[in-house]
């Protein structure tokens, strides 16, 4: 595999549109090759993907309990999002 640094990063933008499509197998082969292609060679971009992974398996590894957001968080989260100013 031969990495190239100097790349087109229209390549990586459109990638990062399709990466939760192709992690859940929902792409045409075409479009996962294009994909697989793009991260073979541009080493951020691959970075992203197995992160992307990871972190997905560590979701489907916790329990339904370890997956509720604590009720304190919830409530300061909903109180900052009252107040931030709406966009018209």
């Amino acid at each position: 595999m031969t990495m190239t640094p100097d790349h087109e990063h229209k390549d990586c933008l459109a990638m990062f549109a399709k990466l939760s499509e192709y992690i859940d197998n929902e792409l045409d082969e075409p479009a996962r090759k294009e994909i697989e292609d793009h991260a073979g060679v541009c080493l951020p971009c691959r970075a992203c993907l197995e992160t992307l992974r990871q972190t997905i398996n560590m979701y489907k590894k916790l329990t339904s309990y370890q997956k509720q957001v604590p009720e304190t968080f919830s409530k300061r989260l909903k109180g900052l999002i009252q107040k931030l100013p709406l966009e018209k």
